[in-house]
Order: C-alpha cells, then sequence, then structure tokens
C-alpha cells in the first residue's frame, strides 16, 4: 500500500513538473495579441471598466424608486412611568398618581416608498457617472497601447540577448584558436610572450562579457514573461528573429503619416478631463436649487403584556401615510459660492492642459519621426560599418600571424569588430524600438 501511494504521489509531481515545463511558441505578433487579454495591466483596466458600468448603475440607482421595510420590537424591561395629577382620579389636589401608557411588549413593522421627483445634484451625477465610464475606456485604450510598446520591447531585448551570445560564442571560438595557434608559433620562438597574453586578457574579457549576458538573457525572457502576465518562470521559445522584425519593421511611409491629435487617446482623455471639472462646476451651481422627493409609508402595530403578537386573536393596528417634501436651501454663508468658484478654477486650469496636451503631442510626434528614421538611418550605417570591420579584424589576424603587424593591431582591430558588432544589435533593437514609439506617439490602432 505504501508503495502504491509513493507511486501516485512521484506520477502526480511528474505531471505538475512536465505542465510547468510546457514551452509557450510566440511570435511577435502573437506575443502582444496574448499581452492584451492576459497582462496584468490590461486585466486591471478591464476590471476598472467593469467598475465604471457598476457605478453608472449605482447612480441611476439614486432616481428610480427606493423601497424599505423597518420591523421594531421593544420589550420594556422596567417600562417607564408618567405621573398624573391625582384630582382627574377623585385624588387629593397637589398629588400625583404613577401611571404607564404602554403595554409592556409592542411591534411596529412598516413599509416606506421613497421617489426622487427633482435633484439638480443627481442629473449632473448622472451625467459625470457617464464620463466615468468613458475615461476608464480610454484608460484601457491607452493600457493596451503602453502593453504593445512593452511587449515590444521586451521581445526585442531577449533576442538582442540571444544575438549577441551567438556572435561572443563565435568571437571566443576564433580568439581561442588564434591563442593555441599563438602559443605554438610562441614555442617555435617566432612570436613574443606579449603577443600570448594580450590575446588571454581579449578572451578573458569575451569569455566575462558572455558570462554577463547569459544572465542578462534569463532575466530578459522574465522581463517578457511579466509583461504577458505569465509566471515569470513560464518557458518561451520565440518565433521570430531579429533580422525579420527590423526588415518588416522599416517602413518610412510612417514618417509622413498625417498626425490628427484630435484623435490621439491622450487628448480625449484631456477632454474628457476638462468635461469632469465641468461637471464638477455644474455639481457645485445644482446645489443651490430645490429638492423635491415623494414617499408613501404603510405600517401596523399591535400591543401585549406577553409574547402574543402571532396568536390569531392578536389585535393589530394599521396606519398609512402620503407625504412630499421639498428642500430649498436658503443660506450657505457664502459657501457654495466658495465651492463653485473654485470649481470653476478647476475648470480653467483642465482648459490649459487641454491646450498643453495638444501642443506636446505634435511634439512627440515630431520626435518620434525624427528618431524613427534616424534609427533606420544607424542601422544601414551598422549593417555597413560590420563588414568593414570584418575585413579589417581578419586581414589583421593574417598580418599578425605572418608576423607583418603586432598583437597591439590585431586588438585594435577586434575591439573595433567587437563595438561594431554591439552597435549592429543595438540598432536593430532601435529599429523595432523606436517604430513602437512612433506607433504610440501617432496613435495607430493594435492590429
Amino acid at each position: 500500500m505504501k508503495k502504491i501511494i509513493m507511486a501516485c504521489i512521484s506520477t502526480c509531481f511528474f505531471l505538475t513538473t512536465k505542465a510547468q515545463e510546457k514551452t509557450i511558441n510566440l511570435s511577435l505578433k502573437e506575443a502582444i495579441d496574448f499581452a492584451i487579454k492576459n497582462s496584468y495591466n490590461t486585466k486591471a483596466s478591464k476590471n476598472d471598466i467593469l467598475t465604471a458600468n457598476k457605478k453608472v448603475w449605482e447612480t441611476t440607482s439614486i432616481g428610480l424608486p427606493q423601497i424599505n421595510g423597518i420591523i421594531d420590537y421593544q420589550n420594556w424591561l422596567k417600562q417607564q412611568v408618567s405621573l398624573l395629577p391625582a384630582e382627574i382620579t377623585g385624588g387629593t389636589p397637589g398629588t400625583f398618581i404613577p401611571v404607564t401608557f404602554s403595554t409592556k411588549q409592542n411591534i411596529n413593522a412598516s413599509v416606506t416608498l421613497k421617489q426622487l421627483l427633482f435633484d439638480g445634484s443627481y442629473l449632473v451625477g448622472l451625467q459625470a457617472s457617464r464620463t466615468y465610464l468613458k475615461i476608464s475606456k480610454q484608460a484601457n485604450e491607452k493600457t493596451e497601447l503602453i502593453t504593445r510598446e512593452a511587449v515590444i520591447n521586451a521581445y526585442g531585448n531577449v533576442l538582442v540577448s540571444e544575438n549577441s551570445i551567438t556572435i561572443l560564442e563565435g568571437n571566443i571560438k576564433i580568439l581561442e584558436k588564434n591563442l593555441n595557434d599563438a602559443k605554438k608559433i610562441y614555442e617555435n620562438g617566432f612570436n613574443e610572450e606579449e603577443d600570448i597574453e594580450q590575446l588571454e586578457i581579449t578572451l578573458g574579457n569575451l569569455k566575462s562579457q558572455l558570462n554577463s549576458i547569459k544572465r542578462m538573457k534569463d532575466i530578459a525572457y522574465k522581463m517578457l514573461n511579466l509583461s504577458l502576465g505569465n509566471p515569470i518562470e513560464t518557458k518561451l521559445k520565440l518565433t521570430d528573429s531579429l533580422d525579420s522584425l527590423v526588415e518588416n519593421n522599416i517602413n518610412l511611409n510612417l514618417v509622413s503619416k498625417n498626425f490628427n491629435f484630435n484623435n490621439h487617446i491622450d487628448f480625449k482623455i484631456a477632454e474628457n478631463d476638462r468635461e469632469s471639472k465641468r461637471l464638477l462646476m455644474k455639481l457645485e451651481q445644482s446645489k443651490a436649487l430645490p429638492t423635491l422627493s415623494a414617499f408613501v409609508n404603510y405600517g401596523t402595530q399591535a400591543y401585549s403584556e406577553t409574547f402574543s403578537f402571532f396568536k390569531s386573536d392578536q389585535s393589530w393596528y394599521n396606519s398609512s401615510l402620503l407625504g412630499v417634501s421639498l428642500n430649498i436651501p436658503l443660506f450657505s454663508s457664502l459657501g457654495r459660492s466658495s465651492k463653485t468658484a473654485q470649481a470653476k478654477i478647476a475648470l480653467e486650469t483642465a482648459d490649459i492642459r487641454l491646450k498643453e496636451t495638444e501642443q506636446r503631442l505634435n511634439l512627440l510626434a515630431e520626435k518620434a519621426r525624427s528618431e524613427y528614421q534616424l534609427s533606420i538611418e544607424n542601422y544601414n550605417t551598422a549593417k555597413k560599418n560590420i563588414g568593414l570591420a570584418e575585413r579589417i579584424e581578419k586581414k589583421q589576424r593574417i598580418k599578425f600571424f605572418e608576423g607583418i603587424s603586432s598583437s597591439f593591431d590585431l586588438l585594435q582591430a577586434q575591439n573595433q569588430l567587437y563595438s561594431q558588432q554591439q552597435n549592429y544589435i543595438q540598432s536593430m533593437l532601435d529599429v523595432i524600438a523606436k517604430k513602437a514609439t512612433l506607433e504610440n506617439a501617432l496613435n495607430l490602432p493594435i492590429k
């Protein structure tokens, strides 16, 4: 029996481990779509929309009929006593007799229907709740755009780390061969020990860089999982290559694309902020208006010395009341006018911010265009330079082993090649990232 239990536990552990090790294959497009549905930020923003919908109904329900029921049960542990002049019962004038006016126990049950007939604050609040819903939806749209850019950057960082590892491993392999060849030449007395030491220093630096990039790769994968909404240890396999993404992200038509700030999500959010300030001012103004409400009440009462309220012979006394209430604000010591003035100032500030947003969005679009165009130019330059650097390094390597050039010349050529390799990789990432920034600046929809 013990063996069976242990086997079951082992099987469950194995299946759980396998489930955890499941690898998710993702292209960049699939990663963006996945994040829009599953990232922590988009889930939270969708919940904000649900909350806003409930808030609209909460506000709407204030103007709908409200029904409340009350049941009061009272049991006098020590009944309250009142004093009556004794002469009304034939007693001595100037003296009093104690009496009780209620039974020891009583029940009062009532149902009240209330209806708001007019309240300026309610009407403004209803408009404000709809504006709040609109703001929540726009915040969700903004969150999705930010999520797209975050996923693109995180996806690109993973590919950069993987490409950097491949390049470094290739450089190390070549350098190890050079070092072995240099040692053989030194053993035969055809070069100096300094040449070998120089190659060993360069090799050690490359290995340190490789170890650092491998650690950064692990962090890059975790950052991508975080932006996707996955547990950070989830295994991912990226199906897009860095080269293909760069080619797909070079689109000079974007640079000349017209920009209309009125359609930008940030401008719409600023407009809604202004609208909320306008409604706030309207709310403060509405507080000077009267409120009108009506109610109808039906109740029943029963009295007894003992708890006999459920007996058939118990007497119940019914009552009903219809009423209308009008509340007229007359004087608030200028408190209301002060709040209205504050709301008006807030509205003027919102107008200023709206104009600032217009100018800022136009500037950001212009800046994003310039940076995207520059990233493409840098990429083309880096692509050309890396070819030149590879040829220079190869020539210096041949010259070094032929004894024509020194280890210092070879070191310069190697460092130049390594620098150009990193520039090339970084330029590829910049093209992808700057295009994402430009798409957000132009408020292009997620496809």
